[in-house]
């Protein structure tokens, strides 16, 4: 059983800050690469930010200095802190887990969070 639980949105005025929550399952032995999505009506899920297979903060362009990937192993939970929040930054959010490793109690595939809603006004 694999959860991903996201919270830790709601409404600011443009200029705000917001930090976003990411809880997930780990079992030893298995290896996890977490990921920030957004996604507006009528538009395809894009990629925010998260950590590539080489280890490096990834961040899409039009978040790159305003938001911040953070992760707490020990927690088994990721961070977005989000801020300068524009109008623009309207999605609702979703925490992405992959879950890999050769060991067979390791549930591997992708995993989504049901997502938290961000409303930003002008």
């Amino acid at each position: 059983q694999v959860q991903v639980v996201e919270s830790g949105g709601g409404s600011v005025q443009a200029g705000g800050s917001l930090r976003l929550s990411c809880v997930v399952s780990r079992d030893p032995g298995c290896s996890y690469d977490m990921s920030w999505y957004r996604q507006v009506p009528g538009k395809e899920r894009e990629f925010v930010s998260g950590i590539d297979g080489d280890g490096k903060t990834q961040y899409a362009d039009s978040v790159k200095g305003r938001f911040t990937f953070s992760q707490d192993n020990a927690k088994n939970t990721v961070y977005l802190q989000m801020n300068s929040l524009n109008p623009e930054d309207t999605a609702m959010y979703y925490c992405k887990l992959q879950v890999s490793g050769a060991r067979w109690w390791c549930r591997r595939g992708d995993y989504w969070g049901q997502g938290t809603q961000v409303t930003v006004s002008s």
